[in-house]
């Protein structure tokens, strides 16, 4: 059940078949197709992204569009969006069977927004993207160590 009576619960079904390290997604009801193969560090010949660089570019993109609906909702006109997004991964555990989490450990986000947004109100898009973002919450909740660093660049009015 939704949170919110105007809500609904998104259903996400994706199959994946591959040999090794490389992998092909299907997601129903999509013609999109996913490929990935794992990171040369984990035996992967780099002919496609690996699942931590889709991982990591899922968070990107999400941040996006979360701020695309945040700013919608605040009344905030956008102009373009820049990310820079770091991420640290010690593969001890994955590769070498180390006790401990397999998780990033960090990921530090870089955020320009172009807005018409004054600072307090700009403020308040980015604490609401932080908290609305499914993927950021994702990594929070699971132990990694977020930090999001945004600025507030003015949105170029429009000849007119």
């Amino acid at each position: 059940m939704p949170l919110d009576p105007k809500g609904s619960i998104l259903p996400f079904h994706l199959q994946g078949k591959g040999h090794g390290v490389l992998q092909t997604v299907t997601i129903e009801g999509s013609s999109h197709t996913i490929r990935a193969e794992g990171h040369p560090a984990f035996g992967g010949k780099d002919s496609a992204p690996s699942p931590l660089d889709y991982a990591l570019g899922a968070l990107a993109s999400c941040n996006q569009v979360t701020t695309f609906i945040v700013a919608r909702d605040l009344g905030i006109a956008l102009g373009n969006f820049e990310i820079d997004l770091r991420a640290k991964l010690d593969n001890s555990v994955l590769v070498f069977g180390a006790e401990g989490n397999p998780n990033f450990s960090s990921v530090s986000l870089d955020v320009t927004v172009e807005t018409d947004a004054s600072d307090a109100d700009f403020d308040r898009l980015a604490s609401e993207v932080e908290r609305r973002c499914p993927l950021t919450q994702l990594y929070a909740r699971s132990g990694v160590d977020v930090t999001n660093k945004w600025r507030n660049r003015r949105l170029a009015k429009a000849a007119g």
